[in-house]
């Protein structure tokens, strides 16, 4: 008689994908993007966010957070803007990556700051602050935007001046896209605000709002109509709060991937 060997139980498939940081932009000491390889089957909707993280250290578990894709569906890279937190569990080692190291990234992208939450409508509004902005960039860079919507608005609030990344992509460089350059230039307007230093947009965006000063500057009927605007919201807790209240004084009413509104927002980020 042969002794068969006994067959080792198949690997258990990773929950995660590793890959390869293609490059890293440091914008302020407290902001970063970088980019990563894109797996060939992962597909997503342009707005969606996924969990990225790094291995434990010292044999302990990965670990991970939320981040939303700033880069559109069809994009053969994937991007991502964050924040640095010196203490932070992944942050303050998240920020030291360089080109050529290993990424963790989870095989199953989600969020409700997708275009089918909403329903149809004649302009859609992007309103973010801070790191908030990552899914505007997702969104503004997807063809689909353009063809459902004649007008994007999209609103960006920091402290500083220097925090408004991609400052000079969403004023000009968006226009020499090669996909929708030319729909962006005719119809999309950035709109960015700060609030502790001189600007032509000085404050919250919420106080713009409530003033009528964002309608003003952009030439608009103030507020919103459930008829005409569509709107998303991404960012602090305080922010999207109070703009959902306030659009819901509009009578907009939120949606969600299964039954689209006027308005959505992320709440795996606002708790």
């Amino acid at each position: 008689m042969t002794d068969v060997a006994a067959a080792s139980p198949p690997a258990k498939a990773s929950a995660f994908h590793e890959l390869e940081v293609l490059w890293v932009r440091h914008w302020t000491d407290q902001l970063f993007s970088f980019a990563i390889a894109r797996p060939d089957d992962f597909r997503f909707r342009s707005g969606e966010f996924v969990m990225i993280g790094l291995p434990g250290q010292d044999g302990g578990k990965p670990i991970l957070r939320a981040y939303s894709i700033a880069s559109p569906g069809w994009a053969e890279e994937l991007e991502f803007l964050s924040i640095k937190v010196p203490d932070g569990p992944l942050t303050s080692r998240l920020q030291k990556i360089q080109p050529g190291d290993t990424v963790l990234m989870g095989k199953k992208p989600t969020g409700t700051l997708v275009l089918d939450a909403l329903t149809g409508g004649e302009r859609l509004w992007l309103i973010g602050t801070g790191t908030g902005l990552a899914p505007w960039l997702s969104v503004v860079r997807d063809p689909d935007t353009y063809s459902r919507f004649r007008h994007v608005v999209v609103c960006h609030t920091v402290r500083h001046v220097a925090d408004l990344t991609y400052r000079d992509f969403l004023t000009a460089g968006i226009h020499d896209d090669p996909l929708i350059g030319e729909e962006a230039k005719a119809q999309l307007t950035y709109y960015p605000t700060v609030t502790r230093e001189p600007f032509e947009h000085p404050g919250r965006i919420t106080d713009r709002i409530r003033s009528g000063a964002l309608f003003d500057d952009l030439g608009l009927p103030h507020g919103f109509s459930p008829e005409r605007d569509r709107v998303m919201l991404c960012g602090s807790m305080a922010m999207i709060k109070e703009t959902a209240e306030l659009l819901e004084a509009f009578g907009m009413k939120e949606g969600s991937n299964a039954e689209p509104g006027d308005y959505v927002l992320e709440r795996a980020f606002v708790g």
